[in-house]
């Protein structure tokens, strides 16, 4: 079993610090290559550059939590998130798909049925 996981090819998990603006200042994100090629995947879905994308969901993540306590763990968790919603069905694996064409609240609906909480772990505070 560990022989798939440990004869990877070791730059996945290789850390890589980028530098992204942030709500107007300089900061920089460390994550494994394996994030790093998640989050620019999701970013090319919708047009975006990774830059871009980090900011939008750093934005959008302060406008709905208020201050963000570790960035670069909610950076793997979406990654997470998103492999796991394409295995689910509710995101598609065609990459020409953007993310925001989808009904962000009927997917989070479903992935809320099938955990049998009724609601997300993101609504959970």
């Amino acid at each position: 079993m560990c022989k798939l996981f440990i004869e990877a090819d070791p730059r996945l998990w290789q850390t890589r610090l980028k530098s992204v603006r942030l709500n107007g200042f300089s900061t920089s994100v460390r994550l494994e290559n394996l994030y790093w090629q998640v989050l620019d995947e999701i970013a090319q879905r919708d047009g975006m550059s990774l830059p871009q994308l980090l900011a939008k969901l750093h934005e959008e993540l302060v406008f709905a939590h208020g201050e963000v306590e570790n960035f670069a763990s909610f950076l793997r968790v979406c990654c997470g998130r998103y492999l796991a919603l394409q295995l689910e069905g509710d995101v598609p694996r065609d990459l020409s798909t953007p993310i925001r064409s989808l009904d962000a609240d009927a997917i989070l609906a479903r992935e809320a049925r099938r955990s049998g909480r009724g609601r997300s772990l993101s609504s959970v505070a």
